[in-house]
């Protein structure tokens, strides 16, 4: 158990190191992901609604 404990500094210690190698985003390309991320899903959500309306007056039409 004691080994453990001691090796909890090491662990730390490499995955800053690891951190450290991380491509990480710039602030414009997070905010480009995310506009096209809002802008999709509100064209898929539209593109559904149609068909759900357009299915729903179907099914009115033929029951009646």
């Amino acid at each position: 158990m004691i080994a453990k404990l001691k090796k909890i500094p090491q662990f730390f210690k490499e995955v800053k190191e690891e951190l450290k190698k991380v491509n990480w985003t710039t602030r414009k390309e997070l905010m480009g992901a995310a506009v096209v991320v809002v802008v999709v899903s509100a064209i898929l959500t539209a593109y559904i609604f149609a068909i759900d309306m357009g299915l729903a007056k179907l099914m009115k039409t033929i029951v009646g």
